[in-house]
């Protein structure tokens, strides 16, 4: 279910003290500072930051983002501890986001500015999805929830351990604070959480109270007198799904042993898988038959990343957007340092179907901001209408993997295949290469090996996947080849795609081929290639275009393995007795899971956009960590999803 679309706030910056918000008759912080009401109502209030002393990972769930004033005073306050959590989590709802530039007038006098610039550099396009924003090396992180609280707040993955209830008032905006979005805290609660807000209705107590919650006034902020804090104490608690149980719980509380997980191929999934595990503190091996990295398809000259807009918003084009926005958000430091080929300059995607009234119409209905998409007629070398995407573009995937693999904490081993998984009976897998020779033992295993997959999948599950495997081809010409045709400063796709790359050279590739096994033929990919970059430019074929059939051109193909429903497989395997009497398995997250075995695959003809937004839930999956997808998208990429859909058509499970 789409949150959108996204109305940004509208801000009255007349008072400079207190800017407000017309629309609810209210301000957004009070007149004797918002700095001060942070660190007295939110932190002081949940015992911050005394509460996280010693703690790997510390969670916090915030009721209206606004100015961003309370999500930076609990930065600069993790920044100055020295008994701080390794890990920061600070995850917020906003339905009506500020603009870029209403942003940076608000911050104007932070008083931590580095972090305010930092934030207002990193502000997302204004979709409604779920952002995951980073800092300070991965260790915090902002997981921005655009949208309507009351759709937002059920599909949160997460177990708080501070709430910070920050809305207008509840007289002029309700939904905020009603009974229904109380009781959803019962869910999203740690044990021993805390809880503060500013507020003291008694229509908001009552709530908390239902939800588990032993309510106490205490001193407030200012000329107020009073606020709420609230410590979690259920009575009673429903269990987690058995899908959405984590492997490495343990991750959430103190110094302990490191935690140990194999990675199965060293393309992008298995490299992405790698980086993400690493950065929240675990230790990755990383298996790969080959001698090096990127080997087969991900070893492309260049690979192209983009979101997409379709009619009803659903999955597919939500995790997609999503994707990109991630993508972009985690490339950009290592573009604008030259560390990584590529450009994010915007790229044109052809549209064929829609004139520019029925596109513009569309992205008024999904109110898509121009920052992440836009409309144009006869944008493209060959006449075509386009969407344009401001932030997306290119870059190498396999130098990409070679930087994610060159995190701290993985270690790669090449020229090594896995032959067999064993479990072991203790807990944990051993993992096996030749003649079933032990390799290492782990607490978690990642198949990310491709179309090997299924070899390393047990009890026929790959079977239910419906898998398919395809052919993708790609030409390269020398810069010298067209140095008479137009330039070219963005890249095109539409069935296929055309790019110029660092050092003038043009890479076009033609669309995934299904000739499962057929043997290749260079010449005839090359005309595919060729007839792609007419057909996406339209450029007339001068001479030295024409000998370039008859040359061999720099290529290379590989074969991508995917799902019939063109999205990745993401997260931990089925149990081989999932359908056992008496369980409800019309939803992924309640299938039976098999311990500590996870897959990240199936990535198709979009691994890099995959690959990246895959690893950062499979990662907080496996850890226990906030998922940076909301719960629909989470059973959308559940390797358990067919199982659910069978069982949905009235199947047997």
């Amino acid at each position: 279910m789409s949150w959108g679309p996204i109305t940004p706030a509208r801000i009255d910056f007349s008072d400079p003290l207190a800017p407000a918000a017309p629309d609810y008759a209210d301000h957004y912080h009070s007149r004797s500072g918002a700095w001060g009401q942070a660190r007295h109502v939110f932190l002081g209030g949940n015992g911050l930051p005394g509460r996280w002393a010693g703690r790997r990972r510390f969670v916090v769930l915030e009721t209206g983002f606004g100015l961003g004033t309370n999500f930076l005073a609990t930065w600069a306050a993790w920044k100055a501890d020295h008994q701080r959590p390794q890990q920061l989590w600070f995850v917020s709802v906003e339905r009506h986001p500020l603009r870029r530039a209403d942003l940076a007038r608000a911050l104007q006098g932070c008083p931590e500015p580095d972090l305010a610039a930092a934030l207002l550099a990193a502000w997302p396009p204004l979709t409604p999805d779920l952002h995951q924003i980073t800092f300070e090396q991965g260790q915090v992180r902002l997981l921005l929830a655009l949208g309507d609280i009351a759709r937002v707040l059920p599909e949160l993955v997460l177990q708080a351990d501070a709430i910070y209830l920050d809305g207008f008032k509840p007289a002029s905006n309700p939904e905020m604070w009603g009974p229904r979005q109380m009781r959803g805290l019962h869910r999203l609660a740690a044990p021993g959480a805390t809880l503060a807000t500013w507020s003291v209705a008694a229509a908001l107590r009552d709530g908390l109270l239902s939800a588990g919650f032993e309510v106490h006034k205490a001193p407030g902020f200012a000329a107020k007198r009073e606020m709420t804090v609230a410590h979690f104490a259920p009575r009673q608690r429903a269990a987690a799904p058995a899908g959405r149980l984590p492997c490495l719980a343990s991750l959430d509380s103190g110094p302990g042993a490191t935690p140990q997980v194999a990675v199965i191929g060293a393309g992008l999934a298995g490299a992405a898988a790698a980086q993400a595990l690493a950065v929240q503190g675990v230790a990755v091996q990383v298996f790969e038959r080959h001698d090096r990295a990127a080997a087969e398809a991900s070893g492309q000259s260049a690979g192209l990343f983009h979101g997409v807009v379709h009619g009803q918003d659903g999955d597919h084009a939500r995790w997609l957007r999503a994707a990109a926005l991630h993508l972009a958000q985690e490339l950009a430091p290592w573009l604008l340092t030259g560390e990584l080929p590529g450009a994010i300059a915007g790229l044109w995607r052809g549209e064929s179907r829609l004139d520019l009234a029925e596109m513009r119409a569309l992205l008024a209905r999904q109110g898509l901001p121009e920052d992440f998409v836009q409309a144009h007629a006869r944008a493209l070398p060959n006449g075509a209408n386009a969407w344009l995407y401001p932030q997306g573009g290119w870059v190498s995937p396999a130098a990409l993997v070679a930087a994610w693999l060159a995190t701290p904490g993985v270690q790669a081993h090449f020229g090594v295949a896995v032959d067999a998984l064993r479990p072991l009976p203790a807990g944990g897998w051993q993992v096996c290469g030749n003649a079933h020779r032990p390799l290492a033992q782990v607490d978690a295993v990642v198949l990310a090996n491709g179309p090997g997959l299924p070899g390393l999948v047990p009890n026929n599950l790959a079977q239910t996947w419906q898998l398919r495997t395809s052919r993708a081809h790609a030409s390269l010409l020398p810069a010298a080849s067209w140095s008479t045709l137009p330039a070219l400063p963005r890249p095109i796709t539409d069935r296929g795609y055309v790019l110029s790359l660092a050092d003038g050279s043009l890479l076009c590739g033609s669309a995934a081929d299904d000739s499962h096994g057929a043997a290749p033929s260079r010449a005839a990919d090359q005309a595919r290639d060729l007839s792609t970059l007419a057909r996406l430019t339209g450029w007339p074929p001068p001479a030295e275009m024409a000998n370039l059939a008859d040359q061999v051109l720099a290529g290379r193909s590989g074969w991508r393995l995917a799902c019939a429903d063109r999205l990745p497989l993401v997260g931990p395997l089925p149990a081989a007795g999932w359908n056992g009497p008496g369980q409800r398995l019309d939803q992924p997250r309640r299938v039976p899971r098999q311990p500590g075995l996870y897959v990240l695959s199936a990535l198709g003809s979009r691994g890099l956009l995959h690959a990246s937004l895959g690893a950062q839930v499979l990662a907080s999956w496996l850890t226990g960590a906030p998922l940076p997808a909301p719960a629909s998208l989470i059973d959308a990429v559940d390797p358990a999803r067919f199982v659910a859909r069978q069982v949905r058509r009235g199947g047997a499970a």
